[in-house]
């Protein structure tokens, strides 16, 4: 399974444990470093620059000959955390950043001044074509299967498309939850894939075992869009709770997103909401169960250590 994305990161399996907000840790990551495939944690996960900073010192010192992890980043806006994150990754050090929601350029220019590589995702071939033109090591291609915020095109649509008019490297994010799966992606012309959605459910998973059965309960059947998060559509999994409140914005938050000077602030007010909403059903045990989730929890049937997860993936 040797590959681009093995030769960039000096990897044994073309395989990136995907950054999950409020999932993704450092014990998850150094597991996943241990059986040959790389990690990435989201910089928000971490309150404060300090954690962050501790995290990226820790992740160091565990990390075995031939590991690789990484630091995921919105660069947008909104996070306004952002300037602050970059710098300390790079101060630190790590071996990627995969970058989010917005342009990648000041990423770019001082992550590679600091000998990091930047992957960054895409959902269509007009922004690939423009990280690409910004340097970017690779291109994420977030498909349709993704878990959480997604892409529109399917997996063989985006990655064939992508690999026929980029000259870096594509890493398929979206849809694998088995060994067949990342094949499949390899034949659309993927030099590796970006696999999220089966580590909830690993012991190391930093959320309760309550979200951890629901990925081994549910199936991809019980996968839906849902706009209650963040104001974009979202995928989750179909709990009780998310039956109750419905899936498509208050007809209030409908009338402000028209108003061009409030869209802005009525959005931000709905992710900070939405994002309070996630985390609480992610730590402890409620019934306001809002889980993010992608339909390759399909092929999830039991929790099991980051280990043997990966063990299932490549056998």
């Amino acid at each position: 399974m040797q590959t681009k994305l093995t030769q960039l990161l000096q990897i044994k399996y073309p395989i990136i444990q995907a950054p999950m907000f409020l999932v993704s840790n450092v014990a998850m990551v150094t597991e996943a470093m241990n059986a040959g495939i790389a990690g990435c944690i989201p910089a928000l996960n971490y309150r404060t620059l300090e954690e962050l900073r501790a995290a990226l010192k820790e992740l160091k010192d565990n990390k075995p000959e031939g590991g690789s992890f990484g630091f995921n980043l919105i660069v947008n806006k909104s996070n306004i955390k952002y300037k602050g994150q970059l710098e300390v990754i790079c101060e630190e050090g790590c071996d990627f950043i995969i970058t989010s929601l917005g342009s990648p350029e000041e990423t770019i220019r001082q992550a590679h001044a600091a000998g990091i590589k930047v992957f960054c995702d895409v959902v269509d071939l007009k922004f690939a074509k423009k990280v690409e033109g910004l340097g970017a090591d690779a291109a994420i291609a977030v498909n349709n299967e993704a878990g959480g915020h997604r892409g529109n095109l399917t997996p063989e649509e985006l990655t064939n498309q992508l690999s026929k008019e980029l000259k870096i490297p594509v890493i398929s994010a979206g849809g694998v939850g088995q060994r067949t799966d990342i094949d499949k992606m390899l034949s659309y012309g993927a030099e590796g894939v970006s696999v999220g959605s089966p580590f909830i459910a690993s012991v190391e998973a930093g959320v309760t075992e309550e979200y951890k059965q629901a990925c081994v309960d549910y199936g991809a059947e019980d996968i839906i869009m849902t706009e209650r998060i963040s104001g974009t559509p979202c995928t989750v999994i179909n709990t009780p709770y998310v039956k109750k409140i419905g899936t498509k914005q208050t007809w209030l938050e409908s009338v402000l997103n028209k108003n061009r000077k409030l869209k802005k602030w009525v959005k931000m007010i709905r992710f900070s909401i939405g994002m309070k909403a996630t985390e609480k059903a992610a730590k402890k045990a409620t019934y306001k169960t809002v889980w993010v989730a992608g339909p390759s929890i399909e092929h999830t049937k039991a929790i099991l250590p980051v280990k043997d997860i990966v063990a299932k993936l490549i056998s």
